[in-house]
């Protein structure tokens, strides 16, 4: 069955495209949820209004992030550990913890968004990057501390 996606959808795509789905997913999901309406005549000229109207959406949330980005930028957190004598970290730093730590400064960040390229086992100042949009990323400056006893 030929459907056309009224909103994003991550696998199978973007709000305006006409997908070939199976009949029951189309029918069972897709539709009853409000992704997708039938690819009749009469709906495939509302193809270009669903897509300008996703594409404003888009351009408004990629702005909104622009925005978080450049505030996010500027921002530091500072983790405390455990350490061994040799300064050496019990495990690694999680984007899990990063996440908390930025949650606790009011920025609210899925663990997801944030990448860490090489594992953090040690003391020192790491610059961590997030994804907060496909077009918009920007790295967060992590302390790692000593837990003093």
């Amino acid at each position: 069955m030929k459907v056309i996606l009224t909103q994003s959808h991550f696998k199978l795509g973007s709000a305006g495209d006409v997908i070939t789905v199976k009949d029951g997913y189309a029918r069972n999901y897709l539709i009853p949820r409000k992704f997708a309406i039938p690819a009749t005549p009469g709906n495939m000229k509302q193809v270009e209004q669903i897509r300008r109207r996703q594409m404003t959406i888009e351009q408004k949330r990629k702005e909104k992030m622009q925005i978080l980005a450049e505030k996010l930028s500027r921002v530091s957190v500072d983790l405390v550990v455990e350490v061994d004598e040799e300064d050496k970290l019990f495990g690694t730093v999680t984007t899990g913890q990063i996440a908390d730590a930025l949650q606790r400064r009011g920025f609210d960040i899925d663990r997801k968004q944030i990448i860490i390229d090489e594992p953090i086992d040690s003391l020192g100042v790491y610059n961590v990057k997030i994804d907060l949009h496909p077009e918009v990323e920007c790295a967060v400056r992590v302390w790692i501390l000593k837990h003093e006893h």
